[in-house]
């Protein structure tokens, strides 16, 4: 009998160190920390791996997951300073740094940093324009992490990310709003066919131009040409005037049937470009218009040959 008893008290103390070992001993997960209380009061937290506590004196507080969490945003409408009706949802990317702070400063933290994201959201988009708030996503996004960081700073809890999804005006607004981006790119295809047309204007007037000008400069070497060329017939009749004036001052005979020869045969040539003239009958005389083609040449010879004398 006392031996039964002996084994008995050895059981009851095994017994007892296996309940003080499965109290004291916890396991915490990798990404989680558990925040120990002793007597209510927080003494510490347990980090990933196995812990070790007091038992009957020590219990687990809160387990709280220390990987970055994604806090979905439900939408709401925000009524922007231009007094436009817009649909907002957006995402919340948070981490706990603090266990502690997170369990014990704080009462449902997801519920706070959702209610606290939402009501900055209608804060900020309120007080901008439609326009702005549709082509500045990332500058919003920006500002909402900043806000809403600095908020749950106290609560142990670090804001990674503020994304806006979604901004739906109404579907007037959007009807609206093509309107406008279809007169604007109008707007924009007539200014710039005015300026293809002017500027084609433009060209076709400096082509003109430049026309005009070869026009006048070729003109004007063309006259410059025709009064040389007037100049040295010019010149050619006064020489030849001279050598028959000085043919006639020798008492040459020749030179004045030379002079009467030249008109006979400048008035044929005017009668016979005549259009209205086709036949016509003249008494000339052969013979004194050759004669006198003859006294030309006589006149010409005998130039010739004054002037191989003198040289």
């Amino acid at each position: 009998m006392s031996l039964l008893i002996q084994y008995g008290w050895v059981f009851a103390f095994l017994g007892l160190m296996v309940v003080l070992v499965w109290k004291s001993a916890n396991l915490v997960p990798q990404g989680y920390e558990y925040t120990v209380e002793r007597f209510g009061r927080y003494t510490h937290s347990l980090r990933p791996g196995l812990g070790i506590i007091v038992p009957f004196m020590d219990r687990i507080g809160d387990e709280v997951n220390m990987k970055e969490t994604v806090l979905d945003i439900p939408p709401q409408e925000v009524i922007s300073r231009d007094n436009a009706m817009v649909t907002i949802d957006a995402v919340c990317f948070f981490q706990v740094v603090n266990s502690a702070k997170a369990a014990y400063e704080v009462n449902n933290l997801h519920n706070a940093i959702r209610n606290l994201t939402m009501t900055n959201i209608r804060t900020v988009l309120g007080a901008l324009d439609l326009d702005w708030m549709l082509s500045q996503r990332d500058e919003i996004n920006e500002k909402l992490l900043t806000i809403i960081d600095n908020a749950t700073n106290p609560w142990g809890v670090k804001v990674t990310r503020i994304e806006i999804k979604d901004i739906s005006p109404p579907a007037d607004l959007v009807q609206a709003m093509a309107s406008q981006m279809k007169a604007e790119r109008e707007k924009r295809a007539a200014i710039l066919e005015a300026e293809g047309l002017r500027q084609a204007a433009i060209l076709k007037a400096e082509g003109l131009k430049q026309s005009e000008i070869l026009r006048a400069e070729g003109e004007r070497q063309a006259a410059f040409l025709d009064a040389e060329a007037r100049e040295r017939e010019a010149e050619a009749e006064a020489r030849a005037t001279e050598m028959v004036s000085s043919a006639i001052a020798a008492g040459n005979i020749q030179a004045v049937n030379y002079f009467v020869a030249q008109k006979y045969v400048e008035a044929l040539g005017n009668i016979a470009a005549s259009d209205n003239s086709k036949v016509f009958m003249l008494p000339v005389d052969s013979s004194s218009v050759i004669g006198a083609v003859g006294g030309v040449a006589d006149i010409v010879r005998e130039a010739m040959g004054k002037g191989q004398g003198a040289a």
